[in-house]
């Protein structure tokens, strides 16, 4: 069944980013060669139409692609030059790019809206509920319905940010906690607690989070766009942990990883699974925008120079920057992929 989740999961998510793409191709009349699920050998594929699209399913659920023509600036005389995608004005060429993305945001979106309607929806401020006798938290004098406000100099709004800020934390230093509590800001410098269990070492401050679920349409609205916001943040967070050295390598997880938690996330109920899908989804819309060659961002990227510039940039070169690019990806997935395998012995 993880299997099956897993590939399911996968694919969605990868269908309606590639749909994005896809329809705003459509839209403005740029010819799609090739509209794939998954990457590798083809296991299904529609039949080809003189002048339509070929839509295939490949045998790893991993990823997919939308072939458009002029993508890569190509010279098919069978195709008009109005509907090859670099003939296209640069507004058009940007939404065709970002509503891969894009649609992995409203995907999230209406998963968690559904979520909350449905299930009630966890209120996201950063109340203490309850602080946990014999650690450094209540040692300090935090208490219940204390808010949260700021962690190391750096503001929270949601009880995302203080769990990504307090893992970010969690080294064995002091940390600066500013609560409010009866309208009044108080500042707290709190050392976490060391522990070991089975060989891992962590650090705990003591404080447990336990989220009012509040329900009505307006409420899973309200939740679903603080916790896409959260969620970007988080991603955000992690992004600059990681150019900072914060965080190594080593944290992320691919593939192998994906699966394990989805196993895990299955076992807990639906409800959760289906929150995975939206978390992942926000993973791969928010990576894709990153100004990285070869991701979404990094085309978007060169249209922004060619905007300012005035004139496209090469063809030859930004192909070059992308496969490149392309390159240093799979060398980045093979060492995450790598690191996943080793965690689960």
């Amino acid at each position: 069944m993880t299997l099956i989740y897993f590939v399911l999961i996968l694919g969605v998510i990868v269908l309606v980013h590639e749909f994005g793409h896809f329809i705003f191709a459509k839209m403005f009349g740029v010819h799609v060669y090739e509209f794939s699920i998954g990457m590798g050998p083809k296991i299904w594929g529609s039949k080809p139409k003189k002048g339509g699209t070929v839509y295939n399913i490949r045998a790893i659920p991993i990823g997919g692609y939308v072939q458009l023509a002029g993508e890569e600036v190509d010279d098919d005389e069978k195709i008009p030059k109005n509907e090859k995608l670099y003939n296209k004005p640069i507004w058009q060429r940007f939404l065709i790019m970002f509503f891969g993305a894009g649609n992995n945001f409203i995907l999230a979106l209406i998963l968690l809206f559904f979520i909350g309607l449905f299930s009630g929806s966890p209120n996201m401020s950063p109340v203490v509920t309850r602080v946990e006798e014999g650690y450094p938290m209540a040692e300090a004098g935090i208490q219940k319905d204390d808010i949260i406000v700021s962690i190391d100099g750096k503001k929270v709004s949601t009880i995302d940010d203080v769990k990504i800020y307090m893992v970010l934390a969690s080294d064995g230093n002091e940390t600066s906690f500013v609560i409010k509590r009866d309208g009044e800001e108080l500042e707290y410098k709190i050392t976490p607690k060391k522990e070991e269990i089975d060989g891992v070492t962590s650090y705990k401050f003591g404080i447990v989070f336990e989220q009012e679920i509040e329900h009505g349409f307006v409420n899973a609205i309200k939740y679903a766009f603080i916790k896409i916001g959260a969620l970007v943040k988080q991603m955000f967070i992690v992004l600059g942990a990681l150019f900072t050295g914060n965080l190594g390598l080593n944290t992320l997880s691919g593939p192998v990883g994906i699966y394990s938690v989805v196993g895990e996330t299955a076992s807990t109920g639906f409800v959760n699974l289906i929150s995975l899908i939206a978390l992942l989804s926000v993973n791969v819309g928010f990576l894709n925008l990153i100004p990285f060659p070869a991701f979404d961002g990094g085309r978007i990227l060169f249209l922004i120079i060619e905007k300012i510039k005035g004139s496209p940039v090469s063809p030859k070169v930004e192909n070059m920057v992308h496969s490149i690019g392309f390159l240093l990806l799979l060398l980045l997935l093979v060492y995450i992929t790598f690191n996943d395998i080793i965690k689960l012995f």
